[in-house]
């Protein structure tokens, strides 16, 4: 994770802030009068953390940008467009041929930044002029199958094709 925020032109100064929230945190937990002694944090950061968010879209960024060979997707003002937010990754595209490279990108980029995709949460959408073009409703990329939808959810906002 450090050296993708140094790839993201991140100062050495934050990102060794970055570390010492991520390394050596301590806990305590109190209950009634009684206050534990410390535990150490072994993984992350605690549930809820801003700073979790920012490193995730930072992953998500670099995972996504890894493989530009697939140029192709849903583009908006000239650049490919993908909606992240928190945990949530929506991949939108013009053919099942883009989302499809988009998603095969983000796959393999997730392996190597540690990303864990939930296939059984993941559903895609193509934006076609033609309704009744790319019937398919399932999509499998390695071995992980997603489920086609006509609308998705983003910021409690509805995306229709």
């Amino acid at each position: 994770m450090y050296n993708i925020l140094f790839e993201f032109g991140i100062p050495f100064t934050l990102v060794r802030l970055i570390k010492l929230c991520l390394n050596e945190t301590y806990s305590r937990v109190r209950v009634g009068k009684y206050l534990c002694d410390l535990f150490p944090i072994r993984r992350g950061l605690k549930q809820g953390d801003t700073l979790s968010s920012l490193l995730f879209n930072f992953a998500v960024e670099y995972a996504i940008g890894r493989d530009q060979v697939n140029q192709d997707g849903f583009k908006l003002n000239g650049t490919r467009q993908g909606l992240v937010y928190a945990d949530d990754i929506n991949i939108l595209g013009g053919s099942i041929h883009s989302v499809k490279g988009n998603a095969e990108a983000l796959l393999v980029g997730s392996k190597e930044t540690g990303i864990e995709v939930n296939a059984d949460k993941t559903k895609y959408m193509v934006i076609y002029r033609d309704q009744n073009a790319g019937r398919n409703h399932t999509m499998k990329i390695y071995n992980c199958s997603f489920e086609k939808v006509g609308q998705l959810k983003y910021f409690g906002a509805t995306l229709t094709i």
